[in-house]
């Protein structure tokens, strides 16, 4: 895996153009106070590392500029989701390294049973699956059966390429191009996120939208944008920490380019997806324009497009902002400041 072997000179990240102006939630601000709370009751974090990292991380200013116009408790119960989805990642990580196969092996299946159901809270759970299950409901209880059991199905298939992540790394095996944008899709949670727009719009799409090919491409474009974005801006987190799993990483890996000329190349298929974006959210309104669709499905529709434009704008200015991705500032760049696991306890 020699692609891990950085090259002599600092990464410069290439300039992606941002078409999209930024949207913020009006709650913003209460929402984060809220996720704090709630943060510090479940234990997803140490309390000293809320205090001192929280704010800088800037996680719950990506959800506010993500979901424009949820009401208050929505953007609350995904900010919370966000906050442990980070967490969750950051402990992935670290079991890996460490090689800590059996404790990743009961929070995956712990992180199952919770999903499957989310109000069976069994003693002696530890707290990143019980905070979880805490989202799961409250994410799961805001529109019908139908939309739960494919939220559900959605992120049980992100728990399962968690572990396929898990193997592949302890297995020292890099994905081709094409494994890896497939497993991208479900360990960024793309579905997840995708069904999270109308849980902001408080409507609940028909099948005849949801399910076509236009919606579809269009809010994957908007995704892939986003975790394509932050594989550019994440390589040189991983490749510190060994972590392959990385578009920029894999290009390199399997086109014989050096990491800087896989970043350009990687900035290139990033900007594609929104030419894509465009593209598609034009062919979504076409497809209403077809339906014949009356005002209320209009408007649905045009708010979850809303909130796509608002994930690439968001995503973008994050990685500008948070202390997620400031590698050159820590003691040791595999081992992010802000997370610490039971290996590191105080």
């Amino acid at each position: 895996m020699a692609v891990l072997q950085t090259d002599s000179e600092r990464l410069v990240i290439p300039h992606v153009a941002m078409p999209f102006p930024r949207n913020r939630h009006g709650d913003q601000r209460a929402a984060h106070e809220l996720t704090r709370e709630w943060a510090l009751r479940h234990s997803v974090m140490p309390p000293d590392l809320v205090e001192q990292y929280l704010d800088d991380l800037r996680y719950t200013d990506l959800i506010g500029g993500y979901y424009v116009g949820a009401p208050l408790p929505v953007l609350t119960a995904i900010n919370d989701f966000s906050l442990w989805f980070f967490v969750w990642d950051d402990r992935h990580d670290r079991d890996i390294r460490l090689r800590r196969d059996a404790a990743w092996a009961r929070l995956r299946d712990g992180l199952h049973r919770a999903m499957a159901d989310p109000r069976a809270r069994p003693r002696g759970t530890e707290p990143l699956v019980v905070a979880f299950a805490d989202c799961a409901a409250r994410l799961r209880g805001a529109l019908s059966g139908q939309w739960a059991a494919r939220f559900a199905r959605h992120f049980h298939a992100t728990i399962d390429a968690y572990d396929q992540e898990y193997r592949n790394r302890v297995a020292g095996r890099v994905p081709t191009v094409g494994q890896y944008l497939a497993l991208r899709r479900l360990t960024f949670g793309m579905w997840s996120w995708i069904d999270c727009l109308e849980l902001a719009a408080e409507y609940e799409l028909p099948d005849r939208v949801y399910w076509s090919g236009p919606y579809q491409r269009a809010a994957l474009a908007s995704q892939e944008f986003s975790a394509w974005y932050n594989d550019l801006h994440s390589m040189p987190k991983e490749i510190a920490a060994g972590d392959f799993h990385n578009l920029g990483i894999v290009l390199a890996e399997h086109e014989g380019l050096s990491v800087q000329q896989a970043a350009e190349q990687l900035a290139i298929r990033v900007a594609e997806r929104v030419t894509d974006y465009r593209r598609e959210e034009y062919c979504v309104r076409r497809l209403l324009d077809n339906l014949g669709a009356d005002a209320e499905l209009r408007a649905g529709v045009e708010r979850c497009l809303f909130n796509m434009r608002n994930w690439i704008s968001s995503v973008y200015w994050f990685h500008y902002e948070s202390a997620r991705y400031r590698v050159e500032s820590w003691a040791d760049p595999a081992s992010p400041p802000y997370f610490r696991g039971r290996d590191q306890n105080k």
